[in-house]
């Protein structure tokens, strides 16, 4: 590449720093940027390639981890891209702006702090949805996409019932105006992406975080969803009285905090640092919401109505042995479905 990468370390090590200190005041970045204005015309910027492999690099070498991914995101969000997949040959085939250099450090600086890419770039995306993302709301995970297809999956095959039964004739009737209840929505993922594929749909999104009712009502706003969703700030568990002015739900799902207390500490430090604790926390066997959420059925669920639950690989047999004695609650267990890993990861309950 020339002499093209001493240039560029010249211009990283001389005047961005990577590795000093990443509180600057705001005199301090203009005088920074000032300084490489200045002596840029002399010095050859770096291409976008040569930017995300140096910052790669950066990243391996601190023990960042998805360093080429995390170096990736970054230049390509500074250069407006999605990805840097799609990057147009024009800009691929030019260096960067001295302006752009300065806010990948700066955007690189916060991930060497371990900061999740998603609040770094402020979104991300959820199946067909792109969210805004926020510390320290929880970031929905990919599997997470894979209880939204059960969810959407049961639905349709309630929309095609196999016989002339009641109870699968109204279940049909329900599913085309299915009212859903989320606990813990979080950012909205689950609610938004259910109310996209269900025009009919109304869906009660509760969280008891301020912060995350806040931005799942500005992503249901950004997506033009605001109308069919009702989003509360309430801790069900505490107190359920605020639910009786609604009718019964069709379907409840939740990706509740289901960590078993002694696993908290092991977390990497991107959920550790950023994300909130009460979003992981599942107490000392991480049934603590679990069981929360599946005894306030009476209070919620129709009959013949759904519960989809994202569990830890453990959770599966205990809580088949806790529905065992809590028989007056009148749930079963219809299927347990395993993750990308192939572990048990995702429970399907019926009110019957």
């Amino acid at each position: 590449m020339r002499s093209l990468l001493v240039s560029f370390s010249r211009i990283l090590f001389s005047f961005l720093n990577p590795h000093g200190s990443l509180k600057l005041s705001p005199a301090s970045k203009v005088h920074q940027l000032t300084l490489v204005k200045q002596r840029s015309s002399s010095t050859e910027l770096p291409m976008p390639t040569d930017l995300v492999n140096y910052w790669q690099g950066v990243f391996e070498a601190q023990g960042v981890p998805e360093a080429r991914a995390s170096s990736e995101y970054i230049v390509s969000y500074v250069l407006e891209a999605k990805t840097f997949q799609s990057l147009r040959a024009d800009h691929l085939s030019k260096p960067v702006t001295v302006q752009q250099l300065f806010r990948v450090q700066e955007l690189s600086a916060q991930r060497l702090n371990r900061m999740p890419i998603q609040y770094i770039i402020g979104e991300w995306d959820f199946l067909d949805l792109t969210l805004m993302m926020r510390p320290p709301v929880f970031i929905p995970r990919p599997e997470t996409e894979l209880l939204v297809a059960l969810v959407i999956e049961e639905f349709q095959r309630k929309m095609k019932p196999r016989g002339a039964e009641h109870r699968d004739l109204a279940a049909a009737e329900a599913s085309q105006y299915p009212m859903i209840l989320e606990v813990g929505c979080g950012s909205g993922a689950i609610s938004l992406s259910l109310l996209k594929k269900f025009p009919k749909s109304h869906i009660v999104a509760v969280d008891k975080e301020e912060a995350a009712v806040s931005l799942t009502r500005d992503n249901a706003i950004r997506l033009r969803l605001q109308d069919r969703i009702t989003i509360l700030q309430h801790d069900i568990l505490a107190n359920h009285s605020f639910l009786l002015h609604h009718n019964p739900v069709d379907i409840i799902v939740s990706n509740p905090p289901y960590i078993f207390k002694d696993d908290i500490a092991s977390l990497a430090p991107e959920i550790l640092s950023y994300e909130d604790p009460t979003a992981l926390d599942g107490g000392e066997d991480g049934m603590q919401i679990i069981t929360g959420i599946l005894s306030n059925t009476p209070h919620f669920l129709k009959l013949y109505g759904d519960v989809f639950l994202e569990v830890d690989p453990r959770h599966p047999e205990m809580v088949a042995e806790w529905l065992r004695i809590h028989p007056d609650l009148h749930l079963c267990v219809i299927a347990t479905h395993k993750d990308f890993c192939g572990k048990p990861r995702f429970l399907h309950l019926q009110k019957g």
